[in-house]
Order: C-alpha cells, then structure tokens, then sequence
C-alpha cells in the first residue's frame, strides 16, 4: 500500500520530528473523546500512519495501540484534502476482507480528516469509527471532525517546534560548551597569562599561566583581588586606567609591577580590548599580561648607556668648541672665523642632542616633539628669542626628521639664522623671519622670509656660509635651493624630499 499511495519510504526521519516517542498526549485525549460525542460513535482515534504500521497516539472505544499499514483506512484518508468516508465497510471492494471489518473492532462506517504537517506532507488522520454502516456526517459533525484535525496537529505542531528549539539549545550548549574548551585550552597553552571580565568589569576567568606565574590559589583573585597582586605604588594607577576603559570603551593598556610567585615584583604588560554585541554593547573584557621585565630592564639600560654615550659625544662638541676659543684668544687675527665655527659645533650639538634616544624624562620640552622638524628648529632658534616672544615665526606642517638628516638641517638654519642677525632682519631690533613649511607630495617645501632687515644688496658673492648651506642641501639632502634678494629682505626657498628628512618617509 505504500507504493500505491506513492509516499516516502522513509518516513521515520519526518515522523521523529514530532518526538512521538516520548508520549504525553493526554490533550489529544480530550480531542478523540469529543469527536467520538460530536458524531456519535463508539470510537475515535488520532492515527498516525508509519512504513509498516499505524500507531495510535489517542484513542476512545478500542484497546489496540496500533495495527498493521496494510489495513489502515487512514493511510488513504490522509492523502486526501478533504473528509475520508467509507459509509459500509463490506460493501467497499478496497475494505470489503480487510481483517478490522472482517475481525474486531468490525468497521462498518469510517469518517477520517487527514492530518498533514506545515511542510506539506501526510502524517495520518483523525477518524471516528462506527460498527453499523451510516450514510454520512451532518454538516456541523464534518466541520467539527474538519476543526478538531487541526488542533490535533496545532498540538503536533507545537511539540515539533518545541523539539526543534530543545534540539537547537541542546546544540548551541554543546557548541559553546566546545568552544569555551578550546579557548581555555588554547590560552593555556599561551605563555602570556589570560584573562576575563564580565561587562562591568568583574574578574571571572584567569587562566592556568596566570595562576602558575603568581602562585595564587585558583579563584582567589576572581572580582576586583586582582589588584593585590600589583606591587602598592602601581595599584592606583592600575586602577584608574581600568576604571576609565569601563567607563569610555577605550582599550586597557598599562605596564605595573606584578608579583610573580617567588615574591619578586617583574614588570608587565597588561592589555584588554572589549567584545560587544550586534548593537555595539560591551558585553565582555577579554585581557592578558606579558612579562616584560628583562625587556625593561634591557631597554633601561640601553638607555642609560646612550645617554652616557651623548653625554661623553656633547661633551667633544664642547671641547673642540673650547680648543676653537683657546686658539682665537691666541691668533685674535681669526677670532671672526673662530666665533662663527664654535657656533656651527655648538649648533651641531644641539642637533645631535635633540635626535639621539631619549626617555620620557629626558626628552627635550621646547617647541615640537622629539623626531619632528619644528622640535629641532625650536632648539637651533632658541637664541634669537627676545622678551617679546619668537622673532622667527613658524607656520605650516611639521614633518618628521632623523638623526640622518638633523645635522645638516640644523647647519642650514644655524646659518640662515646667524646671517640674519649678522646682516638680515634679526639685526634689526623690529625685524622678523617668517618660515613656512608645506609637504607637498613627495617633498618638503620650506620658504625663509626676511622682514625688516636693512636694505639687501643682490650679487653678493658666496662665502662660506653659502656653500656650506648649498652642501647641506643639495648633497647631503639631495634637494634643491632658491635665493632672491628683494628690498625688503632675503627669501629662501627650499625643496628636499620627504625620504631624505625621515626614513619613515621614504617607506610611506
């Protein structure tokens, strides 16, 4: 019969949908008993048609839980889309030898509406069974019989997608349950130790390097402990900072002093960076501490080393300064030459102070920062300040410089400078220098102007100064220089590419 009625052959996967072994069916129960009052048989049942059998999953009037397929009237009833009748069993060639018209329960009239899925497909039926033969339902017992199909499989239905959702919790819990293995797993075997917060900012996980690093018992830090293990100058720093990332969302960055399991305090790296959810909510912190103490130390050192190496090379800046001044007391005939190359020294050892590795502390305060052109002019042109402020104005960018082009930038600008107090616009007590810069592509456009001064006469021939100005430029730079004498003052202008002022530049 299965082949004739052209159903799937494996209908136990569609069937298992439904969770039909687990019972509970007692609110069909309630369903059969009024369908067998509503059309006034001795027997109503909610049959469900399988491959080789019709199960019952409610019944009234009759003992069997289920019967063979090959004589189920409702493996017929549910192929249709409206009611199933048979008004005498014997008189039907299709029932006539069929062993339950034949034997027990002895049907003669059968009335089914089929019940079939949200997807479409057959399930079974809902049938009342009489043991006389009748012509038909009324009216009111087909839509009631019709009515009561469908919340028969409302009540199916229900429990198949409560099974689903089960199924799916059941599924996400495993997934989740496997990912949180293998992401303690993973940061176990990290050698940075690890670690979680709840949104509020609640110690919850630390993981296994974490407690092997400072040899605490495992949940003692959990919540705010943590901030015990860091050594009690850092605390309140270490604090803050967390407080502030919880507060604004910025990622936590820190280095404090930790207290490692032999009682040492080794500085640390400690890092967070928040999780948030589809709407950008912080639902989560997730961080990790590095040790970085032989780096800091290493770094400490290098840095006293350096310091001590710029000190001693100062140091020959001033001496040879020193030796130029010794010699010019002694021939006064080149005292002239002797100032102007005690100044270039002096100059070239402010250059090289202002570029050399610097820490925190020892970085140079005035003008731009430390690696920036305007920190370096700030340096060079500290001299030429008054009470009223800056006699040299700066304005435009501020591109970045190394220690590869500090040395002959400041020899440019120590001579600019020191020609134009000698015989420019700073000799004058109301004249200025305007100096722009502008990075224009792949050059550093710089332009000097003169305001003020006395009078400029052109064609003054080349001295020293002017070459060593073109030899800072144009070899050792690689760029190209402009000057126009005009009434009103000197203008320079300068074009030097980007990479020749920073090597960062040229990898841009």
């Amino acid at each position: 019969m299965a082949e004739t009625c052209g159903l799937a052959t494996d209908r136990a996967t569609l069937l298992a949908l439904y969770d039909l072994d687990a019972g509970g069916f007692h609110s069909l129960d309630e369903i059969t008993g009024f369908a067998a009052q509503l059309c006034g048989v001795p027997i109503a049942l909610v049959s469900i048609v399988e491959d080789v059998r019709q199960r019952f999953l409610s019944r009234v009037g009759l003992d069997a839980e289920e019967t063979p397929r090959d004589v189920s009237f409702c493996a017929l009833a549910m192929l249709g889309g409206d009611i199933f009748l048979v008004p005498d069993a014997t008189r039907d060639p299709r029932f006539a030898n069929n062993a339950l018209v034949t034997g027990a329960p002895h049907i003669r009239f059968y009335a089914g509406a089929p019940l079939v899925g949200s997807d479409g497909e057959p399930l079974g039926a809902l049938c009342v069974i009489d043991t006389v033969p009748r012509d038909d339902l009324t009216p009111l017992q087909r839509h009631g019989l019709t009515l009561l199909a469908r919340q028969v499989m409302a009540e199916l239905e229900g429990r198949r997608r409560d099974r689903s959702l089960i199924l799916r919790q059941r599924m996400d819990a495993a997934a989740i349950a496997d990912s949180d293995r293998l992401f303690r797993t993973l940061s176990d075997a990290m050698p940075q130790m690890v670690w979680s917060t709840l949104a509020d900012g609640y110690h919850d996980y630390y993981n296994a390097r974490w407690y092997d690093y400072t040899g605490m018992p495992v949940g003692s830090t959990d919540g705010e402990a943590w901030n015990g293990v860091f050594h009690p100058d850092d605390q309140d720093r270490a604090w803050a900072r967390w407080r502030n990332s919880l507060a604004t969302g910025e990622p936590y960055e820190i280095e404090y002093r930790l207290r490692h399991h032999s009682g040492e305090y080794r500085w640390t790296l400690g890092r967070a960076l928040p999780i948030r959810d589809g709407d950008g909510v912080i639902v989560r912190w997730m961080g990790t501490c590095t040790d970085i103490h032989e780096q800091k130390l290493m770094m400490e050192e290098r840095e006293m080393i350096a310091h001590e190496l710029s000190h001693r090379i100062k140091n020959i800046f001033s001496v040879i300064a020193g030796l130029i001044g010794l010699s010019a007391r002694q021939h006064p005939e080149i005292s002239d030459v002797a100032d102007d190359l005690r100044d270039r020294i002096l100059a070239l050892g402010r250059a090289h102070d202002f570029v050399r590795p610097h820490s925190a502390e020892s970085a140079p305060r005035i003008g731009g920062g430390q690696g920036s052109l305007r920190g370096l002019l700030a340096q060079i042109f500290a001299p030429y300040r008054n009470e009223t402020g800056a006699r040299i104005v700066l304005s435009g960018d501020d591109p970045a410089i190394d220690d590869r082009s500090a040395t002959p930038l400041a020899l440019l600008f120590h001579e600019l400078a020191t020609n134009a107090a000698k015989y420019g616009a700073l000799s004058e007590t109301d004249g200025l220098v305007r100096l722009h810069v502008a990075v224009d592509g792949s050059n550093v456009c710089i332009d000097w102007q003169e305001e003020g001064g006395p009078a400029v006469l052109s064609g003054r021939p080349d001295g020293f100064g002017t070459r060593l100005m073109t030899l800072s430029v144009e070899r050792q730079l690689g760029g190209r220089i402009e000057r126009h004498w005009r009434p009103d003052g000197l203008r320079l202008s300068l074009w030097i590419p980007s990479r020749s002022m920073s090597r960062a530049a040229g990898t841009a």
